[in-house]
């Protein structure tokens, strides 16, 4: 047969096949999309499994805005570094010039995960488009990313999941729904730019379905190009964004990664946060708290708060208002007794370098994680109502003491209905500590110093899992 005569064969068959696909009962059932809103309760579990045992996160925000740095024109920010575009009213062609300096030379994708992972945090959530616009990613839909549109002309966001795999930490992408660059979307406030950002950045209705289909066009390439384990989204506080659009959101990037977890934000579910876990009625598999700990928590609900080491996201060179290491480590187990994770930003220099007081910090934190880590992984939410000394989680049949004030010569424990079977302290494993539940209450003979002047961790092993009278 001739080569002519045979691609035309081809050619028609796959034809004939194309028709066959659009009109056979088939391709019907495979364009119904799935609704994972209503998964089973086992499927969901198995799927938030590690992120419910990973109890510590980092969190990086980074982009063009490192480069001003919190200062624009002379004027320091009155806000945080990531807003600068909103705060300074700078237009949108003014904030592209900010590409041209923006060339991360130092950044060292093993250096950041290695900060992560030595600090005791079991996965990374970084902004892979802030509300700027910006993508700290290669995307193929827009020429405003790092290789397209800097001196630096590579991908990083390529070379951290890479890292984050080979150091066995989960890698995971923010990304913003409002997007400040995007021409659909424009500012309508007096005294504001129509091309700066704003919180309530309008959108043009002619547009709205072609912005809608560039973010999937993006997230797409998120999840495809680069595998990440969670979903990250912000900036759906905007009037012209739905809950609707966010269940619609949500089915679509667990169509593309049915594994992935995406967070509350993917909708209106900061307004609906009681609404998570509980049915059909808000996007999302975890709440976001942000720059607070619920003063009980989120009762059933599976949530994360994300906290700040000084007062911004994004870099800002004069922000020297750092938290104390005791400040971020108690958080951290304040944040675990009532059943929530702690997603702890860092916000890299222009230059592609974590501030040294994060560094510092990350490094004492990871110093206590190596001997109390246990009271944190994979633990659940303490038994007591409040503790005067500190706080407690639990672990199977094992109850982990956190001790912030250290008492003279004996820790008193509210009533448990289990029988203590042994005590001891997590920095010294090896001494049983004794223990009088005669009266009811338990009191712990302890030695006359904290093992450590932050926290200390004694734990408990207990005749079952531990209940409160």
């Amino acid at each position: 047969m001739a080569r002519t005569n045979y691609l035309v064969l081809l050619l028609l068959a796959a034809a004939v096949l194309a028709i066959a696909g659009r009109t056979g009962p088939s391709s019907a059932a495979a364009q119904t999309p799935k609704d994972y809103l209503n998964e089973s309760r086992e499927a969901r579990d198995q799927r938030m499994s590690w992120w419910r045992n990973a109890r510590f996160g980092m969190f990086i925000h980074w982009g063009l805005y490192a480069v001003p740095a919190g200062e624009y024109k002379g004027k320091r920010s009155k806000d945080t570094g990531e807003w600068i575009q909103s705060w300074a009213n700078i237009p949108r062609e003014e904030y592209e010039q900010f590409t041209t300096q923006f060339n991360p030379v130092k950044f060292d994708a093993a250096d950041w995960v290695r900060a992560a992972r030595d600090a005791g945090m079991q996965y990374l959530v970084i902004t892979s488009k802030h509300h700027d616009g910006f993508s700290l990613f290669d995307s193929k839909v827009s020429n405003h990313d790092i290789v397209d549109s800097t001196p630096f002309k590579k991908d990083p966001m390529a070379d951290l999941s890479r890292e984050c795999r080979r150091q066995g930490i989960h890698f995971c992408f923010y990304y913003s729904i409002m997007d400040w660059h995007h021409p659909s979307q424009y500012v309508d406030a007096p005294g504001k730019s129509r091309t700066a950002g704003n919180g309530q950045n309008k959108i043009l209705p002619d547009q709205r379905a072609a912005y809608i289909e560039y973010m999937k066009t993006q997230l797409k390439e998120l999840v495809t190009q680069y595998d990440p384990d969670v979903l990250w989204f912000d900036g759906e506080w905007t009037d012209w964004w739905t809950e609707q659009d966010g269940k619609d959101l949500y089915n679509y990037v667990r169509s593309l990664k049915p594994s992935i977890i995406v967070n509350n934000r993917v909708g209106k579910g900061r307004q609906g946060m009681q609404g998570l876990n509980k049915g059909p009625g808000y996007a999302g598999d975890f709440g976001t708290p942000e720059q607070e700990i619920p003063a009980t928590g989120l009762s059933g609900v599976d949530w994360e708060s994300c906290m700040t080491m000084n007062d911004t996201w994004g870099f800002v060179s004069h922000d020297e208002n750092w938290k104390s290491t005791q400040t971020l480590i108690r958080n951290l187990v304040d944040i675990a007794s009532k059943g929530g994770n702690y997603l702890l930003n860092v916000g890299p220099t222009a230059q592609g370098v974590i501030p040294e007081a994060s560094v510092t910090r990350l490094r004492e934190i990871g110093r206590w994680m190596k001997v109390n880590g246990e009271a944190i992984y994979g633990t659940g939410p303490s038994p007591f109502k409040s503790l005067g000394w500190g706080r407690a989680t639990q672990k199977g049949n094992r109850l982990y003491l956190v001790v912030f004030s250290w008492p003279d010569g004996r820790l008193n424990v509210p009533p448990l209905k289990n029988k203590v079977q042994r005590a001891y302290l997590l920095a010294d494993p090896g001494k049983n500590l004794k223990v009088d539940q005669r009266t009811g209450s338990i009191a712990i003979e302890l030695p006359g110093a904290a093992p450590d002047p932050i926290a200390s961790v004694l734990a408990l092993e207990l005749d079952g899992i531990p209940q409160a009278r």
